[in-house]
Parts: C-alpha cells; structure tokens; sequence
C-alpha cells in the first residue's frame, strides 16, 4: 500500500453526505463507552483555554461560533471542533470542559487542554501534562488520551525562517524526525502519569490550507508542495512510533489517526473550511464520523476510535 494514501483528501465526497453527518442526533441519551476523555492540542482542538491569556491565538468573539449553542467560546470554528464531535459520537453529555475554566470541577469526566498556537517543541509551545495522584490511576487507565498537535511546528515555527532558524539547522526530513523523537518523549511522559489508551492524530494536508496557498502560493498546483510533504514526512515517523509504543508498552493501547479536512469553504455549512487554517462544523463532524469508525487502515492504525474504547486495561 502506498504510504502517501494517508494524506489524500476526500476530494470527491459529495456535499449532501457532509450535511447529512453535520448533525449527529441522540448523542446525549447515550451512555458513555469510556470514563473519560482527556484532549491535548494546539487550536484544532482547542475549546477555550486561550481565552484569557495574552495572545493573538484566540477566538472568543464572532463570527466564531456563529453555530454554536453557546455562541463563541473560544472554540476556532463557526461550531464545533473535531475533538467535540468525537465525544459526542463516544456518548458524553456534554463537551470536554477547558482545563482554563474546569478549576478542577467534574475534570475525571475528562477535560481539553488544548492551546491554541501551541507546538511540540518549546519555542512553538508547549504540550500540557495531566498530573494525578493514586487514588484517581484506576480510572484514568481506562481513559482515551487524545493529542492532536504538531502543525504549528511547522507552518508557524519551521516555515517561518523570518522568525524561527529550524529551517537553517535542519532540512525537512531532519526536522520532522526531531519532532517525533520530542513528541515521544511527551508521550511518554503522559504515560508515567497513568495515561495508558492514547489517539494520536497525524497532520493533515497543511499546504491545502486557503492561508498557505495565500501565503506561498502553489506554482500551479493544487495545494503548497514542500508544506504537504512535511506533513506527510511527519505522519511517516509517527506511524512507526505508535506500533512501537504498543509493541514495548503492553498495558497500553496507541493509535494513529488520519486527520483531512477536505474542501476550500465559501459555505460554511457544506465545505471544509471555516477560515484560513480551521475547519467548518460540518468538516470536523464528517472527520470524527470517519475515525469512529473506519475500517480502511490508511485512516486509523491499528484501532478506529470506536475499537480504541472498547480497551480494557487492567
């Protein structure tokens, strides 16, 4: 199989099957199939913790949230994130609380530290790290552990040699293989913390986004070359690393998830993307719709999300 199916776009899906999934019905009445759900990220996933920190990285006001129940919650999307439309598919009542607002209340139901602008490596960002103690391990062993991070790295540290020097001291290749060296170590670090059932997403298309086709142009082609075949070096060291995790780790679960916005938006309720980098509510529900439950190896290795769930660890 060509390892390059796992960032081509699902160009030719019609626009009735995205509006047919932007509305994923009796989700509350289900009973959730894992304890809890813990989000780690940059703005694809972030649910608002960026709200009141000093940073250009937040999107608390309109448009943003213009089709969301509670309006604009710092949420980068007219609605919801993928990360909202997974725990409703996984039956939750309600979304994932950001960490910035939970002050610890209801947080083993599960809680989103994503940041907004956030990267693996330091001078990007950050990745938050959960901390428990003894009495709560039992529980959060069972608990899906979901980290979608890695696309600021490049687009907003690696392509910026204005701003940044990695693009001086290591090639594309280079740089990519230093991301998931740090990213596993990070990982890792969740672990000893009782962490034991992770989904890690890889990155989706970065140059198909209308910001970096704006920004560096295509010469002719669909989308921005060298920022896909970042990404794709990325996703290339990442699948590895899972099934090397699952291979040492034996009392935890990891998969890897194909993240694909599709489309270029002009209607945010049939196309993919919302603004320059984000996607629309009907993108990030079709995506989560489709690593739910997915049997097609390219999208998610070795588990789907719904199979992830049924994990039991002892």
């Amino acid at each position: 199989m060509d390892s390059k199916m796992h960032l081509q776009p699902w160009w030719l899906l019609p626009i009735s099957l995205l509006l047919q999934l932007s509305n994923l019905k009796n989700w509350a009445n289900a009973a959730p199939q894992v304890p809890c759900y813990f989000i780690f990220g940059d703005s694809l996933s972030d649910s608002g913790n960026n709200n009141n920190l000093k940073t250009l990285a937040k999107v608390n006001y309109r448009p943003y949230g213009i089709d969301f129940p509670k309006g604009p919650t710092g949420r980068f999307s007219n609605g919801r994130n993928v990360q909202d439309a997974i725990v409703e598919l996984l039956g939750f009542e309600e979304y994932m609380p950001p960490f910035a607002k939970s002050e610890r209340k209801n947080i083993f139901q599960g809680a989103n530290y994503a940041s907004g602008a956030s990267g693996i490596l330091d001078e990007t960002g950050s990745l938050m790290i959960l901390r428990n103690d003894s009495s709560t391990e039992k529980l959060l062993r069972q608990c899906i552990y979901s980290i979608q991070i890695g696309s600021n790295d490049f687009v907003n540290n690696y392509f910026k040699p204005n701003f940044y020097n990695s693009s001086h001291g290591y090639s594309a290749s280079e740089f990519a293989t230093m991301l998931v060296r740090q990213f596993a170590h990070q990982i890792k670090d969740l672990y000893k913390t009782g962490a034991r059932i992770f989904a890690l997403f890889g990155l989706g298309q970065l140059g198909c986004t209308p910001n970096a086709i704006a920004t560096h142009g295509t010469n002719g082609s669909l989308c921005v070359t060298k920022l896909n075949d970042a990404a794709f070096l990325f996703n290339q060291r990442l699948i590895p690393l899972v099934m090397a995790l699952n291979s040492k780790l034996a009392d935890a679960k990891f998969t890897y998830l194909n993240y694909s916005p599709m489309k270029v938006a002009h209607n945010r309720k049939q196309y993919a993307f919302w603004d320059g980098v984000h996607p629309t509510d009907a993108s990030n529900v079709l995506i989560a719709k489709n690593l739910y439950g997915t049997r097609s190896f390219s999208d998610a290795r070795p588990f789907n999300i719904q199979s992830l769930a049924c994990t039991q660890i002892k």
